[in-house]
């Protein structure tokens, strides 16, 4: 097969977690549990953050942009899975399988980047304490996420290109749900 040539290959098979039987609805019970915790503790988190006006500082824009990230990125792959395990198909198609790569590459970068801004934020605070408000200003706070975002969308859209050219075999089984 060509490089760059994908027609051959129409979907793949996410073997998920373990393929015990027993194990299967203990895992489908508490992914399925889990993702709606992880939603609405980052939602409440989000909604704490703009509706105290206490908390419009650097930090806490950061920690819901977090918040937010995490919300993503859990949003990419979680239900996949969970309907996976309960439809008993473990298929995904390449074109779904091409944007939850890039999904995971982009928002996992996204958070890496927020993370990195965030210490930078504190180093400010605790270094440059009488500058901070003048260092951290929100011009400076929108932009460090505008950037950390950028990198990573670069980041997830050259890894998901890339993956574009290569040609794939017969090896169709992904070990894990990712």
């Amino acid at each position: 097969m060509e490089a760059g040539n994908h027609t051959a290959v129409s979907e793949f098979l996410l073997l998920g977690l373990t393929e015990d039987p027993v194990l299967q609805p203990l895992i489908f019970s508490l992914f399925l549990s889990m993702y709606p915790v992880t939603i609405l503790g980052n939602l409440l988190i989000i909604l704490a953050v703009s509706s105290d006006p206490n908390l419009h500082t650097p930090m806490y824009f950061f920690l819901s942009n977090l918040s937010f990230t995490d919300i993503c990125i859990s949003t990419t792959t979680i239900p996949k899975m969970v309907a996976n395990i309960q439809a008993q198909d473990q298929s995904i198609t390449y074109t779904g399988c091409l944007s939850q790569v890039c999904s995971v590459l982009i928002f996992g970068g996204l958070e890496n980047g927020l993370l990195a801004v965030m210490a930078y934020d504190r180093y400010v605070a605790i270094c440059h304490p009488l500058m901070y408000t003048v260092i951290m200003n929100p011009c400076l706070c929108v932009l460090l996420v505008l950037f950390s975002l950028s990198i990573s969308t670069v980041h997830g859209l050259l890894h998901a290109l890339m993956v574009l050219r290569l040609s794939f075999c017969t090896a169709v089984e992904i070990p894990h749900f990712l």
